[in-house]
């Protein structure tokens, strides 16, 4: 099996879904995973963006201990605002909204 597979694999297992294999679906029509309330899509890359992973390390020294949700807002210039991005890191997503099956 490819990383890439496995990674979807791994991720769909984390949330309580399921990955969609992609004979399964076409390209754009379906996310990589079948969720109850998530449209999730993966990406799995060699490595991640620098600026990124500091701007995250930066939410999460400023989550005093967790007690606050650590995020990170991506604003492309030139576009609106309810196009933004928000990133948050996977452990966090699961310990404020659950989504995992157990």
């Amino acid at each position: 099996m490819t990383t890439w597979k496995a990674t979807e694999r791994a991720v769909m297992k984390r949330l309580g879904g399921r990955r969609i294999p992609i004979t399964g679906r076409q390209r754009g029509d379906v996310p990589d995973g079948e969720h109850d309330w998530l449209a999730v899509e993966i990406k799995h890359r060699k490595e991640i963006a620098l600026w990124l992973r500091d701007a995250m390390a930066q939410a999460v020294a400023c989550s005093e201990g967790g007690a606050k949700l650590p995020i990170v807002v991506i604003h492309e210039l030139g576009r609106r605002h309810d196009d933004n991005l928000v990133m948050i890191r996977q452990e966090d997503f699961e310990s404020w909204f659950g989504g995992m099956d157990e």
